[in-house]
């Protein structure tokens, strides 16, 4: 091992060596297909100057796990590389734990079965997700070669997301950004928070119109944690309608004319409106955006005096 790369986590170093993403360098970890000096180690063991580090890639399994369904694609574009869709609020990304079908996936392999092969074995050519209940822009990798790219680009953070969110209540200043660290919550371990001993996490935040006891907010991740939207607007008091996991009953609190609009809206009031990055194969910059979705439209009409603004 170089001795400039003393110190660094496994996973990092063979990451840069192989010019893979980490989360496939992690999965070879986990199958001990990694090995430093002939023992196996966890990726965020801090490497040694002078080890041997060995590792043993191999072809991926395709997803047979995953039963080809056809489904609607609301596709923004295709070509050799990538798929960009518009996920429909209500559809899982990938199977899981009590969803074996009816997923983003399944509907995929159907049209294009070629993703099989392509990066893990349960989630063939995703290389980011969106919550069930969030709508918007979801890229798809079409092939290994733009998997790993995108990965990286992801994890690098040279990939520009900006979502569209109606959240309660109307944030000061009008224009900010939240800076606190995210992990697990302590005692409800399927939640997250924000804790003093959590990963970084930023999110900035602009109010493009408010009034009614709600506001319509335009938000940049530059960190990509779990719940990192829903968590960071909790934190500064004005959590997501219809997000009942982070902000519990808040609508009781709003105008009693547009309760009832507030308490019914069924998901988190999120929506992935706009993602840029360069092509994984060209390097061109690309722009994918996705409308508002319907139920959001109908939401702020309900519920908000203001008209909507025309998107940027």
């Amino acid at each position: 091992m170089e001795p400039k790369r003393a110190g660094e986590r496994l996973d990092r170093v063979v990451a840069r060596r192989f010019g893979v993403a980490r989360n496939q360098v992690q999965s070879w970890i986990r199958e001990s297909r990694v090995e430093v000096d002939g023992q196996a180690r966890r990726a965020s063991y801090a490497v040694r100057e002078g080890e041997e580090i060995s590792c043993s890639p191999r072809p991926k399994a395709t997803a047979d796990n995953v039963v080809p369904e056809p489904g609607p694609l609301p596709l923004l574009y295709v070509d050799d590389e990538l798929i960009v869709i518009d996920k429909p609020p209500g559809l899982a990304v990938h199977p899981g734990a009590g969803r074996p079908s009816g997923t983003l996936v399944n509907h995929l392999l159907a049209t294009y079965p070629e993703l099989g092969s392509v990066g893990g074995n349960d989630r063939p050519g995703i290389v980011h997700r969106l919550d069930i209940g969030t709508s918007g822009v979801l890229l798809v990798a079409r092939n290994e070669i733009a998997y790993q790219a995108l990965s990286r680009a992801f994890s690098e953070r040279r990939v520009a997301k900006r979502y569209l969110a109606i959240a309660f209540g109307e944030p000061a200043p009008a224009e900010g950004r939240i800076d606190q660290p995210l992990g697990r919550h302590p005692t409800r371990r399927k939640e997250m928070a924000v804790r003093a001993d959590g990963r970084q996490a930023r999110t900035g935040y602009r109010v493009l119109a408010g009034g009614d006891g709600v506001s319509l907010l335009e938000l940049d991740l530059e960190t990509g944690r779990t719940h990192q939207i829903r968590i960071h607007l909790k934190a500064i008091g004005h959590p997501l309608v219809g997000d009942v996991t982070y902000a519990g009953n808040r609508w009781r609190g709003s105008p009693p004319r547009v309760q009832r609009a507030l308490s019914e809206f069924p998901r988190p009031a999120l929506h992935a409106a706009t993602l840029e990055l360069a092509h994984p194969r060209t390097g061109a910059q690309m722009r994918f955006a996705a409308p508002l979705p319907q139920d959001m439209v109908d939401l702020w009409q309900r519920v908000s005096t203001e008209p909507l603004p025309e998107p940027a």
